[in-house]
């Protein structure tokens, strides 16, 4: 008899268990935002729930994310949905086809999950994180909650009336806030959204989206995959390790125009736009990097002396150079305490195979913008090793 009851109370915690579903990221809400998060917080290694109030996705033509890291999944599990060769392009799909392939996708995947048709109660804090019931009974419990849908049971749940959703700016250089950027936008005008208008002020762990754009979604995701990776509040977010973590997905972070994904120096452009060294032209609604353009003495003289104190002495002593190599890896050196020779020497075996540039090393030459953007990149590291503030200002 009592060889029973203690078979009997062992099965109570797994039952208890199995009525409780736990998640890292929980999404909610059925857009082409609410489908980028969940999938880029599955991308980024953590599990996640996609929660759809109805039977399917309302998504746009992946055709405008083109080389981006989640349309990038999406196109690979596609192909082996509708059984095409990699060599073959993929046509434009329907809605039903669209979303079949996201149900695949979610299917063979160890982190995404989709609940379709999924009504929910109860909605409410449990601990740092989030729980509520299914109509099935089931509990779900996330350590973030990404609110991409009716905000409505959100609402209740805090007993308030509204909250700020994130919001994107307009790219200016008027303040240094575009440093902070986690998404960039190309629409009627340049945009880009910050880190800290992702993040809501008044409630850690909680992502609320109210625009339905893929590069909103992917930002949301990869931060809500921080926090619960790390185990973490959302409010002790890393801008820094989740521009990386975009970056390295594909998500542009500033709206270059002229300056796609697949661009071999994409990556070095990106980061020295987003450090402001060399800015970009607003022109026609749109911003432009120019990356044929030659460097300026005068464009590059007060950032570099922003973010580097040795910088201010090089300046001094090298009035209006013009910036070619010879004066480029001087101040690099200068600057970064590096050896003149080896740094030349390096950047020359780089210049063509690494650097994937056309044109020809040479020392006297004005650089270009693009050669520019390579160089300061690897040696000064502007990006990678200065820390910037809330509101864009260098911490050093």
């Amino acid at each position: 008899m009592k060889k029973l009851i203690l078979v009997l109370l062992s099965c109570i915690p797994l039952t208890i268990f199995a009525q409780t579903i736990k998640t890292d990221v929980l999404v909610i809400g059925n857009s082409n935002a609410a489908f980028a998060a969940a999938a880029q917080a599955s991308i980024s290694g953590v599990k996640t729930i996609l929660l759809l109030p109805n039977n399917q996705l309302q998504l746009n033509d992946f055709k405008q994310f083109f080389g981006n890291g989640v349309a990038k999944a999406f196109e690979k599990n596609a192909k082996k949905y509708l059984k095409l060769p990699d060599s073959v392009a993929l046509p434009v799909l329907d809605a039903p086809t669209a979303n079949a392939v996201i149900k695949y996708w979610a299917d063979s995947s160890k982190l995404l999950s989709i609940y379709t048709n999924s009504s929910y109660s109860d909605l409410k804090r449990s601990g740092r994180g989030w729980s509520l019931k299914l109509a099935n009974g089931r509990d779900i419990k996330s350590k973030v909650l990404i609110m991409a849908g009716d905000p409505k049971p959100l609402f209740e749940s805090l007993k308030i009336a509204n909250l700020s959703p994130a919001e994107t700016d307009t790219l200016t250089y008027q303040n240094n806030v575009y440093r902070t950027t986690v998404a960039g936008i190309i629409a009627s005008k340049p945009r880009f959204l910050s880190l800290y208008s992702l993040l809501n002020a008044t409630e850690n762990n909680l992502i609320y989206l109210t625009a339905g754009t893929l590069e909103i979604g992917q930002a949301a995701g990869a931060t809500a995959a921080y926090a619960a990776f790390y185990g973490k509040k959302t409010s002790e977010s890393n801008l820094k390790a989740i521009q990386g973590e975009l970056l390295q997905y594909k998500l542009p972070l500033m709206p270059f125009a002229d300056v796609k994904v697949t661009d071999t120096n994409w990556l070095a452009i990106q980061k020295i736009g987003l450090t402001g060294i060399l800015k970009a032209e607003i022109s026609n609604h749109q911003a432009f990097f120019r990356p044929a353009k030659e460097v300026t003495y005068a464009e590059i003289k007060q950032p570099i002396k922003e973010y580097y104190y040795k910088a201010q002495i090089w300046f001094d002593d090298h009035k209006d150079k013009p910036v070619n190599l010879k004066n480029l890896v001087d101040l690099i050196s200068y600057v970064g305490n590096k050896a003149e020779d080896a740094t030349l020497k390096t950047i020359k075996t780089n210049w063509n195979k690494s650097y994937g540039l056309t044109s020809t090393f040479d020392l006297e030459r004005v650089l270009t913008r693009r050669e520019f953007a390579e160089v300061v990149t690897q040696f000064l590291k502007p990006f990678d090793d200065v820390n910037i503030g809330k509101n864009g200002r260098v911490i050093r």
